[in-house]
């Protein structure tokens, strides 16, 4: 798959930021990471790589957010500064998807 298109990625991405502030959410997030077993941090690491790797493939943009959420999802069992770093993590990737909707609706 070398070439995604702008819209698909952006809502990949609009769905990493969600992700990304469910697990930012004080006690709820880190309740539901201790709940699974830290398997929701592997999951939003590989969601995080792949849009990466995508947006690089493709020749947009790189998504900043989600190398952000990289950083949460390897640091996210450290439980003040994972939650912090999800929460910059969401707000990022929402920044960068409201920035690519705006753009794309132009």
């Amino acid at each position: 798959m070398d070439n995604i298109s702008k819209k698909n990625l952006n809502i990949m991405k609009w769905v990493s930021g969600g992700g990304e502030a469910l697990l930012g959410i004080p006690f709820l997030g880190g309740s539901f990471i201790l709940a699974m077993a830290w398997v929701p941090l592997f999951v939003m690491l590989a969601i995080h790589v792949l849009i990466v790797v995508f947006a690089i493939r493709s020749g947009h943009n790189l998504p900043i957010g989600n190398i952000i959420g990289i950083g949460a999802s390897i640091l996210g069992f450290i439980p003040g500064l994972g939650m912090a770093l999800h929460i910059v993590a969401a707000v990022f990737i929402f920044m960068e998807s409201y920035k690519t909707h705006a753009s794309l609706n132009n």
